[in-house]
C-alpha cells in the first residue's frame, strides 16, 4: 500500500471517531464555521498529523478556510457491547 492510501484510510477511521465524538457532543460544532474545511491533528499519531498539517496549509494556500482540531488522545477500539445472539429461521 502507497503512503498517502494508507494516510487516507487512517484519516477515515479518524473522521468516524470524530463524527461519533460530534453526536456525543453537539455543543462542538458551534466552534465550527460552515464554511471551513476540518483538519483533525492526531497528537498520538506524529506521521498522521504531519500529512494533515500539511494538506491543510494547503487548503489555505488555495484560499480555504481551515479550522484545525487537535485530538489528544483517544480510547482503544471497544468490541461490541451486544453479549449474545440468537439465530431464528426466517420464513421463506
Amino acid at each position: 500500500m502507497n503512503k498517502e492510501k494508507e494516510m487516507v484510510e487512517r484519516n477515515i477511521e479518524l473522521s468516524a471517531e470524530f463524527s461519533r465524538y460530534l453526536f456525543e457532543h453537539p455543543e462542538v460544532e458551534t466552534n465550527i464555521p460552515i464554511d471551513a474545511e476540518i483538519v483533525l491533528l492526531p497528537e498520538f499519531d506524529k506521521e498522521l498529523k504531519k500529512f494533515n498539517l500539511q494538506l491543510g496549509k494547503n487548503i489555505e494556500e488555495d484560499g480555504g478556510r481551515v479550522v484545525y482540531i487537535r485530538i489528544k488522545n483517544i480510547r482503544p477500539k471497544a468490541l461490541s457491547r451486544i453479549e449474545k445472539i440468537e439465530f431464528e429461521s426466517v420464513a421463506n
